[in-house]
């Protein structure tokens, strides 16, 4: 700064740093949060070392770019749901799209928190702790019980990896895993992670009719904004159901 503005960075009053800052910004349009942070912050420890009065200078706005999700195709997720060889992949993905969970959720669900007479799911502690149930469809009801004869997982529906034989839930890592080689294997070249399986989820559900309120519930989010999202992805349908994966094989 000092050299752009051959001056002595003490010799500037508030309102010429300002100015610079505000043509930084117009300058390099998008600089991250931290750059201007770090400039502001930087300036006035440098003013308390040298005994100078209280800075008034203000950090400038910055408007993040918004990035829109990545949301798959009903075929898409088709593709994808297919392409896992282990039935245990299958149905994370299947539950990742067909509840919207996110990948930690999906991780901590245990045995205990299904409820297959009810149809229900029970995500404990989601994002902010907040607990919620999620409607099961049949198809994810009837997977998630032949999963259990199948596989017969302890405590947890998918159990990780332990060297000492305690139980433990899969680890983010994992689901994450089983979402990028079913995309690989698929063919699909959209940049698809667990999480677009949510993003799916959503979007497809708006599509189908589903309002916004209902949307944020079944989601866990806790403002609506961040909902309203969903919003500017999905073409709005008329259909209300509550599980975009029973629509998948509807002939």
């Amino acid at each position: 700064m000092g050299l752009h503005l051959n001056s002595d960075l003490l010799e500037l009053d508030d309102e010429v740093i300002q100015d610079y800052l505000h043509f930084l910004k117009r300058k390099h349009h998008t600089p991250s949060d931290s750059f201007f942070k770090h400039t502001v912050y930087g300036l006035r420890y440098l003013f308390r070392i040298f005994d100078r009065k209280e800075s008034s200078v203000i950090l400038p706005s910055i408007e993040r770019p918004k990035k829109l999700p990545v949301v798959l195709s009903q075929q898409e997720v088709k593709e994808l749901l297919k392409a896992p060889k282990l039935l245990k992949h299958r149905l994370i993905l299947a539950l990742l799209y067909g509840c919207g969970l996110r990948n930690f959720e999906c991780c901590k669900l245990k045995i205990t928190d299904i409820d297959l007479d009810r149809k229900m799911l029970h995500v404990r502690e989601g994002k902010g702790r907040k607990d919620r149930y999620v409607p099961l469809c049949g198809l994810l009801s009837r997977g998630i019980k032949t999963y259990l004869e199948v596989e017969k997982p302890v405590e947890y529906l998918f159990n990780g990896n332990n060297s000492a034989g305690e139980p433990v839930p899969i680890s983010a890592r994992g689901v994450q895993w089983a979402a990028r080689e079913a995309r690989r294997a698929s063919g699909i070249h959209k940049q698809v992670t667990a999480h677009s399986l949510r993003h799916s989820y959503a979007t497809h559900l708006l599509e189908m009719g589903t309002d916004i309120f209902t949307l944020k519930e079944l989601l866990g989010h806790v403002d609506i904004n961040t909902t309203l999202v969903y919003l500017h992805v999905a073409r709005v349908g008329r259909q209300t159901p509550f599980s975009p994966l029973e629509k998948l094989y509807e002939e």
